[in-house]
């Protein structure tokens, strides 16, 4: 994760809350610009992790909203 260096992380822990500050604090994470910028997000595991195809939907959807906000800011 720390080579690739994404702008972007998202997280979706099935049945606990996604919790960035945790992500965050990885050793040598906080050269990752998602890290840096506070562009770490969660998808609610109901919403990404249901079964059949409402997860391609609905979890494109909530990925395409983050996406287009960070995207207009640059």
């Amino acid at each position: 994760m720390i080579r690739r260096a994404p702008d972007i992380v998202f997280g979706s822990w099935c049945g606990k809350k996604f919790q960035p500050g945790r992500v965050a604090t990885r050793a040598g994470w906080q050269t990752i610009p998602a890290v840096r910028d506070r562009e770490l997000h969660e998808i609610k595991s109901p919403i990404i992790l249901q079964p059949g195809p409402a997860a391609l939907f609905d979890g494109l959807d909530a990925l395409h909203r983050i996406i287009a906000a960070w995207s207009s800011t640059r």
